[in-house]
């Protein structure tokens, strides 16, 4: 995918040099941006070429059901895929990742599960916590998880933490200790 995206005048392209500087020379990042900004369907796709990423995945974790369906469709559609090409999901009921999957949209449960079953998360480049405003225990509970994992297996996962509001501080605090 080339830079020149049907959707390049959302505002937060303008964040996309700097936030790819960010990930491509520290470990963790935070994106503030308004909603509608672009954060959730735009970043990831704008990150899926880096040469940081080597071929692998971006795991991305939304705090619902429909907004992980909402935004892999939305991505898809991007694309001119259908999810489980490019762009899948999975939630408690529903799973749409194809072999050739390289952006998966999970929900809390699902992100919790995979930690456990694999905590390096093999393959994954990427962990993007969305909408990290709508703080919850599952959320923190993923990220402490992730940070363990991460620090236990000297994995060299990296995390985006991103939010429509600048109330980041755990987020930010938590990853500047990484």
């Amino acid at each position: 995918m080339s830079d020149s995206f049907p959707l390049s005048d959302l505002p937060v392209e303008e964040a996309i040099a700097p936030l790819r500087d960010a990930l491509a020379q520290h470990r963790n990042a935070v994106l503030v941006a308004p909603p509608g900004a672009g954060k959730t369907t735009l970043v990831p796709l704008r990150l899926l070429h880096e040469p940081w990423m080597r071929g692998r995945r971006i795991v991305m974790l939304e705090p619902r059901r429909l907004a992980a369906r909402a935004a892999a469709q939305r991505m898809a559609h991007m694309l001119g895929e259908k999810p489980g090409d490019t762009v899948g999901y999975q939630t408690r009921d529903e799973r749409k990742i194809g072999s050739n999957t390289r952006i998966e949209v999970v929900t809390e449960g699902i992100l919790t599960r995979r930690l456990q079953n694999d905590p390096t998360l093999d393959g994954t480049a990427l962990v993007i916590f969305d909408e990290v405003h709508e703080r919850n225990v599952p959320t923190d509970l993923g990220l402490a998880f992730l940070l363990d994992a991460i620090a236990t297996f000297d994995s060299d996962v990296k995390i985006l933490a991103m939010s429509a509001t600048a109330q980041t501080d755990l987020f930010a605090h938590a990853l500047a200790d990484t």
